[in-house]
């Protein structure tokens, strides 16, 4: 599936935000933030990490729900507080659209550009790309851009410690002798 930059960048960022702990110090923020090459990810306090942090707890919400009502209900909110009037800029070479004037602060940047990030890949491919890990204990959130859109777990390394884990409890099972009765042998089926 393809994704403009909006929805690429947004959805990520709002999926790394969702999965940071919700007092998570200003480092680890700083980080996220430089890591999505968000421009002066510097936040100006603790008011604004603070306020940072209440949002991710919003966007959290929204990762591995159902396409139903409720989830639009809720990007639409994310949306209603955090955009204005969208506009196309050309500050990097390529035109692209951005949600909020460039002398807003940079918490309600994020905003803008996390809350449209969402809406796009809801409408460009189903609310199921907003996933959640399927490994028992791990709940981080990520969005699926695969091309089949049937991604299950956060990491290759989740997939791989889930695997591990089915294999262990067939062979635990299939050892157990008292889960065995009842299914003949292949010399007891072949028996007049």
């Amino acid at each position: 599936m393809q994704f403009n930059h909006y929805s690429m960048h947004g959805a990520h960022l709002a999926a790394d935000l969702a999965n940071l702990e919700r007092n998570a110090p200003a480092h680890l923020v700083r980080a996220v933030l430089r890591g999505h090459a968000v421009v002066e990810a510097e936040l100006d306090n603790d008011a604004a990490r603070t306020d940072l942090l209440r949002w991710a707890d919003r966007l959290d919400a929204c990762f591995g729900l159902p396409a139903d009502h409720r989830l639009h209900d809720l990007v639409n909110d994310l949306l209603a507080e955090a955009t204005g009037s969208p506009y196309i800029s050309a500050h990097d070479g390529r035109p692209h659209l951005h949600y909020r004037l460039p002398d807003s602060g940079v918490v309600a940047r994020i905003k803008a550009i996390t809350s449209a990030g969402l809406a796009q890949v809801i409408c460009g491919g189903g609310a199921g790309r907003l996933g959640r890990c399927e490994r028992a204990r791990c709940e981080m959130a990520f969005v699926d851009v695969s091309r089949n859109g049937r991604r299950s777990y956060c990491s290759v390394r989740c997939a791989n410690t889930a695997a591990v884990a089915r294999h262990r409890a067939t062979a635990a099972e299939m050892a157990d002798p008292a889960s065995l009765r009842g299914v003949r042998s292949h010399r007891q089926s072949s028996l007049p």
